[in-house]
């Protein structure tokens, strides 16, 4: 096991919104549930936008990701089945739900959601109990890279190792650091992998696994504060700020 220092942390923030996952521009940090949005001022914790929506037509947003002017969120109906998935856009200032782009039945679960090198790149998820489909359990969660249409590209699976303290649920968070590097985080493990695309064949390479102070779920990169990693602390309702080791 390529285990690397744990990370310490630097900051929490108090947000009652924090479930699902946590977004950041380096100025603010977005708290994710279900069907709800808090967006929190790093400076002083205080939130300054909120955001609610139908759980009818929200059931289950996972994580997201900041994308210019954009709140950019993986969303799906988790845990019902046959598992359909959509990407749901927010305006950062206002919280505003401004359009959907839906997927309907895909490989999984969408999960995840990141834009690095111009593409997006999504994970679907797929467990080997509730929110699983017959046929596929965890082994069977992708990473996808998409264009801007989010049109399929190209797609890989994930190392045993990885499967394995995934299972029985899936990928939870996914996220690109400032050095190109591509982190992902389980379900209930208090840990994220780092994780390279392969020099020929169809599997990510493991390359270390970080020890955080979260139990899973979904994280984001400061884009601002170099090695600063956002998650959340379900247990706690508090977003999470931790300095992570270069490697």
């Amino acid at each position: 096991m390529l285990l690397a220092l744990s990370a310490p942390v630097s900051l929490r923030l108090p947000a009652p919104e924090a479930h699902q996952g946590a977004a950041s521009d380096g100025a603010y940090v977005y708290a994710v549930d279900n069907d709800r949005i808090g967006k929190y001022r790093i400076a002083d914790g205080r939130r300054v936008a909120q955001w609610q929506g139908e759980r009818r037509l929200f059931p289950h947003m996972n994580s997201c990701t900041v994308a210019g002017r954009e709140l950019v969120c993986a969303a799906s109906n988790y845990p019902a089945v046959p598992q359909t998935s959509a990407v749901e856009f927010f305006d950062t200032r206002t919280l505003r739900h401004v359009r959907t782009v839906s997927l309907g039945f895909g490989p999984g679960s969408l999960t995840a959601m990141d834009r690095h090198g111009g593409k997006w790149w999504a994970v679907f998820a797929n467990y080997a109990g509730r929110g699983g489909e017959p046929g596929r359990d965890t082994r069977h969660t992708l990473l996808v890279r998409m264009d801007d249409a989010f049109r399929q590209e190209q797609a890989w699976t994930f190392p045993a190792e990885v499967l394995e303290r995934f299972a029985p649920f899936s990928c939870s968070g996914l996220s690109w650091s400032r050095d190109g590097r591509l982190y992902a985080t389980g379900h209930d493990r208090p840990e994220m992998y780092e994780l390279a695309l392969p020099e020929a064949g169809s599997q990510l390479e493991l390359r270390r696994i970080v020890g955080i102070a979260s139990a899973g779920q979904a994280i984001d990169w400061d884009p601002k504060v170099p090695g600063r990693l956002w998650s959340i602390d379900r247990a706690k309702e508090e977003m999470v700020a931790s300095a992570v080791p270069a490697g």
